[in-house]
């Protein structure tokens, strides 16, 4: 998939950082503070969803870019609980803390554009290599996604095979959410889920994040990936 994106290359003190975000907003993704809930809903439509997944892609291969989606100023939805946060994908090698974020989204100024291609096929074989290791070990894997919130944004830190595993998560999202009937009803509907990727955390309020779609109105233009798309009937002929 070719994902076009807004290079920056942001200085904290000697250290310089490339950041990349996605070159239209995601106006119609949405994402809830998910450790002040203890239940994070990231909601979205076919192209939020389909675009989400792509940069969760990037990021697995990316080791020294941090992917930053804005989030917080997406369209409100019909159910999106608790507080609106930006998400920022990451991997340690990164070398982000999310203490230092403000000051460096503080630079994010006169991006430029950038065209980046994510490989399907690759991030399925490591999604597939996550989840062997993970049924391999009894449902205990060596890498996972660390979640973390400043500044009304949620960090994930992780490594290639896990966000991977979760790109394809949020892809199911995408692809066989707008078959849900609640969907084709207008209704948001829980498909996926990233909670199975985050850090083990034995308390029972632990926290969570589940994956939801929606179509964005007006719904009368939305077709089902797999429908043809009904013909406009030709206009009559004026006299």
């Amino acid at each position: 998939m070719r994902l076009r994106v807004r290079e920056f290359r942001p200085r904290t003190g000697p250290l310089e950082h490339r950041v990349v975000q996605p070159w239209h907003p995601l106006r119609h993704t949405t994402l809830n503070d998910p450790l002040g809930e203890r239940w994070g809903y990231l909601l979205g439509d076919h192209d939020g969803l389909s675009r989400l997944a792509a940069l969760f892609s990037f990021a697995a291969f990316s080791r020294h870019t941090i992917v930053h989606v804005p989030l917080r100023e997406s369209l409100p939805r019909t159910f999106a609980p608790g507080v609106p946060v930006d998400l920022v994908l990451a991997n340690p090698s990164a070398g982000l803390r999310p203490s230092a974020w403000p000051g460096l989204r503080a630079r994010l100024r006169d991006g430029r554009p950038l065209t980046v291609r994510t490989h399907e096929e690759r991030t399925a074989a490591h999604a597939a290599d996550w989840h062997a290791e993970w049924e391999r070990r009894h449902r205990r894997a060596t890498e996972w996604l660390r979640p973390d919130v400043h500044a009304r944004t949620l960090f994930l830190f992780g490594g290639r095979d896990v966000f991977a595993a979760a790109a394809t998560a949020v892809g199911t999202a995408a692809g066989f959410g707008p078959l849900e009937r609640r969907a084709r009803q207008g209704h948001d509907a829980l498909v996926a889920s990233l909670t199975p990727y985050l850090e083990p955390d034995h308390r029972w309020d632990r926290p969570e994040i589940d994956i939801g779609f929606q179509a964005h109105p007006p719904l009368h233009r939305f077709t089902p990936p797999g429908r043809p798309a009904s013909r406009r009937r030709p206009r009559a002929a004026s006299a």
